[in-house]
């Protein structure tokens, strides 16, 4: 009975070993470009795939800016990533998503600081629930609007200094998501509730925000030299649930420990999309596993709703 019990368990690892090794074992980004000169923002850099983005990028030579809302993490974070590099061009600037204040505090700090600005990574996201600093569902406010700010704050800057890029970490989690416009101008958020279900959805929306942004910005940026990409990670573990409720995470760490793969491999599509040449051409597409998507579904390219998205988001932010 114990050799048959051995014999399974065998079976059970080797089963498993195989699945990470082809299921979910992701492509890795296979650009050798040197960033020397280059300036590099990066939100959410102090955990997870922005820190290993923010990383890779230093050691390639780039000045990174960990834009983060946790001061002592930030810059624990930077200084891990200057003794690991080498590169002393790691700093810390205080931004919170949730707070429309603080990206135009950020920006303008940038701004008077900062001389260029060649790649933006928007890489911050959370699953929380509650109402940002000025009255917007949390998930929607940190995951979409926040960064809609932030990029439209620094698109002159980008599209000043060349060949620049804006990357938006989303997810496939877009397809299960929906963008209710009138749920958006009554409650400020995609939908209501703030059950760990709801939550999910909340995040599956603002995911799908961030496709239908990527989608409408490319089409504001033709004739420059600025392009825009959005991207699914994988199944990543990162904190992004950290405050989730004690049913889902009982519910979903197994899950998580099991099938979803390390931060690293998680930052290898955003390193694709910001530092491929070539894929210029496939602005505003949606991209996973370092390629672009050619099945994307099509409310996430819908041209009415991802232009409504932008002019709502431009009077949330006080633009229009």
């Amino acid at each position: 009975m114990m050799l048959e019990l051995l014999l399974f368990a065998a079976l059970l690892l080797g089963a498993y070993f195989l699945l990470h090794m082809t299921f979910l074992k992701l492509p890795r980004c296979k650009s050798t470009a040197k960033l020397h000169g280059k300036t590099a923002v990066v939100t959410g850099a102090n955990t997870g795939i922005g820190k290993t983005t923010a990383m890779d990028l230093a050691r390639r030579g780039a000045r990174v800016i960990l834009a983060c809302r946790d001061r002592r993490r930030a810059e624990a974070a930077a200084q891990e990533i200057i003794q690991e590099t080498g590169n002393s061009q790691v700093v810390f600037m205080h931004l919170d998503l949730s707070s429309l204040a603080s990206v135009r505090s950020f920006a303008e700090e940038f701004l008077r600081s900062e001389s260029r600005l060649d790649l933006l990574i928007n890489n911050a996201g959370l699953m929380n629930g509650g109402k940002t600093e000025d009255g917007f569902g949390m998930i929607f406010g940190v995951n979409h609007l926040g960064h809609f700010l932030l990029t439209v704050l620094l698109l002159e800057r980008l599209k000043a200094s060349g060949r620049s890029r804006v990357v938006t970490v989303s997810s496939k989690a877009y397809k299960m998501g929906t963008v209710d416009f009138t749920c958006l101008r009554t409650h400020r958020d995609v939908s209501l509730g703030d059950s760990d279900l709801q939550l999910f959805h909340k995040y599956c929306s603002s995911k799908l925000c961030n496709v239908l942004f990527t989608h409408e910005l490319a089409k504001r940026l033709q004739g420059s030299d600025t392009t825009c990409y959005c991207l699914h990670p994988g199944t990543i573990q990162t904190e992004i649930g950290r405050y989730a409720g004690f049913w889902w995470s009982l519910l979903t760490k197994p899950i998580v420990f099991l099938f979803f793969v390390d931060p690293e491999s998680g930052a290898q599509t955003t390193l694709h999309c910001a530092l491929e040449q070539g894929i210029e051409h496939a602005s505003g597409r949606f991209f996973s596993c370092c390629a672009p998507q050619l099945n994307i579904e099509p409310k996430a390219t819908d041209d009415a709703a991802a232009a409504k998205l932008w002019e709502l988001s431009e009077r949330f932010c006080g633009l229009a």
